[in-house]
């Protein structure tokens, strides 16, 4: 059973997606290796709320810091997106396939409906 306490990997990634200022940070990283203070300044908000989300991406692994003298850079590391989108694309492939038998059943019903309304009239 998943806890709040002990989340789950997955967990951590989409709690770290959720949030928009995240999601900017992932968007600049992609672009390559970025220092702290760098990922900060687009924001209107502290150094210190900057790094807080921050903190978030590396528990989720979304994001690795290395020291460079003084300087913190941030690099991302995409490998927990791909969990994420594996799992995405099995809820994905899992509703499809409702969905379709749904689909089905509903024309057969449909069909069996059409064939006995020719009788009526």
């Amino acid at each position: 059973m998943i806890t709040e306490s002990n989340p789950t990997e997955l967990d951590q990634t989409l709690s770290a997606l959720a949030d928009p200022t995240r999601r900017a940070i992932l968007r600049r990283l992609s672009e390559g290796e970025a220092r702290v203070t760098e990922l900060a300044r687009p924001f209107a908000m502290s150094l210190n709320a900057v790094s807080k989300h921050i903190q978030i991406l590396e528990r989720a692994g979304l994001v690795h810091r290395r020291r460079a003298g003084r300087e913190h850079v941030l690099s991302l590391d995409p490998s927990s997106l791909d969990e994420a989108a594996a799992w995405i694309n099995a809820q994905r492939a899992a509703w499809t396939a409702r969905l379709d038998a749904l689909d089905a059943v509903l024309r057969a019903e449909d069909r069996a409906t059409a064939g006995g309304s020719s009788e009526e009239g």
